[in-house]
C-alpha cells in the first residue's frame, strides 16, 4: 500500500470497519500495517470527513460505523459490483452465502441501511427461500468482469475455453457485447481463427488475456438480435417451413432462435433454420396461429406427426402415445 496517501490508507481503514464492527485498534493497526498510533489518525481523517466512527472503551471495545444521516459511502470489489448487476438480470440465488461477492455486497448495503429498514431487509435475507433456477449457468464474475471491460475498451482478447464435453482451446477474439439470454450469460464476438461471428458461453470461459490489439465492432450492432440470429443456424437438421400468415405476424409469434422469417408475398411467409431437437422445434411452431407446412427436414416432419398424435389421444381421452 502507497504510505505517502493517507486518503488511500483511509479508505481501506474504512472498509475493513465495514467488514468488521467492533474491530480494536490493535487489530485495525495489524491489518494496515502501521502502528497504534497510525490506525487512530486514520478514524480521525473519516471522523473529518463526516463519517460516523464510534469508538467503546475498555477490554472488549472497538470501532465501528453509527448509523447517522449520511450513510458511509460503500466500497464495492468489481467483483461484487458486477455481481449485483448479475443478481438483478438473472436472478442470483447466493445472496444468503456471506463469503460470495453477492452476499458480501448485499451485507455492506444493509450495514449502511438505518436501523429500522436494516432489521427488515435482514429478516427477508434470512428467511426467504428462492427456488433455484436449474437451466441457468453463472459464470465467474471476475471473467465476466474482464469481458466486460474489453468490450468497453474495444481490446481484443485471448480465451482459454471449454465446452461441455471436456476439449478446451485457445482462441483470439473481439469481443462485441456480452448478452444474457434466458439465465445464461454469451460472448458475442468475432473470431479471427474462424474469421466468423461466434457466441461462446462465459460460464465456460476460463481463462481471459487482454491483448493490445483494439478493433472496431459492427456498424449499428444489435447484440441481442445477432445473438438469436447466431443460435438459429448451425445445428443438425436444417429446417424450411411455410407459413399461411404475414411475415409480421409469424415473426410475433415465434422465437428469434428458430430461425429467419421471410415474406414470400402478403400473406405467407417462410422460416428458414436449424435446430438438434426436432421435437423441441415442432412444440414452438405449434404455438403458430395460422396453417403451416414443414416444406424440408423430415426429422421435424416425424416430430410434427407424433405431436399431433399425441395431442389427439389427449383430445379424445385414449391413452397417451409412448
Amino acid at each position: 500500500m502507497d504510505e505517502s496517501n493517507p486518503t488511500a490508507r483511509a479508505l481501506v481503514c474504512l472498509q475493513l470497519l465495514q467488514d468488521s464492527p467492533g474491530i480494536t485498534a490493535e487489530r485495525l493497526a495489524a491489518r494496515l500495517g502501521v502502528s497504534d498510533r497510525a490506525a487512530r489518525r486514520y478514524v480521525s481523517i473519516l471522523r473529518e470527513a463526516d463519517i460516523p466512527v464510534e469508538s467503546t472503551r475498555g477490554p472488549y471495545g472497538g470501532y465501528r460505523l453509527g448509523r447517522g444521516l449520511r450513510p458511509p459511502p460503500l466500497m464495492f470489489s468489481p467483483a461484487e459490483a458486477l455481481g449485483l448487476v448479475m443478481a438483478v438480470l438473472d436472478g442470483h440465488h447466493d445472496a444468503g452465502d456471506a463469503t460470495g461477492p453477492v452476499g458480501s455486497a448485499l451485507g455492506k448495503i444493509v450495514r449502511a441501511l438505518p436501523q429500522a429498514v436494516a432489521t427488515q431487509v435482514e429478516a427477508v435475507r434470512r428467511t426467504a427461500a428462492p427456488a433455484p433456477d436449474r437451466g441457468a449457468a453463472r459464470p465467474d464474475p471476475g471473467t465476466t468482469t474482464e469481458l466486460v471491460r474489453a468490450c468497453s475498451e474495444r481490446r481484443r482478447v485471448r480465451l482459454g475455453y471449454r465446452t461441455e464435453a471436456g476439449s478446451e482451446w485457445l482462441v483470439e477474439v473481439d469481443p462485441w457485447a456480452v448478452v444474457v439470454r434466458h439465465g445464461r450469460w454469451y460472448l458475442l464476438c468475432h473470431s479471427h481463427a474462424a474469421d466468423a461471428r461466434r457466441a461462446y458461453r462465459v460460464d465456460r470461459v476460463h481463462a481471459v488475456e487482454l491483448l493490445d490489439d483494439t478493433f472496431t465492432p459492427p456498424a449499428e450492432l444489435d447484440p441481442v438480435g445477432m445473438l438469436e440470429d447466431h443460435l438459429a443456424v448451425g445445428w443438425e437438421y436444417d429446417v424450411e417451413v411455410v407459413i399461411d400468415a404475414p411475415a409480421e405476424t409469424a415473426g410475433r409469434c415465434l422465437p428469434r432462435a428458430l430461425g429467419r422469417v421471410e415474406a414470400l408475398d402478403e400473406g405467407t411467409c417462410r422460416l428458414v433454420g436449424s435446430t438438434s431437437n426436432p421435437l423441441w422445434y415442432a412444440q414452438q411452431l405449434a404455438a403458430v396461429p395460422a396453417a403451416y407446412r414443414v416444406v424440408s427436414c423430415p426429422e421435424v416432419q416425424e416430430a410434427a406427426r407424433f405431436l399431433g398424435q399425441r395431442l389427439l389421444a389427449a383430445a379424445t381421452g385414449e391413452a397417451t402415445l409412448p
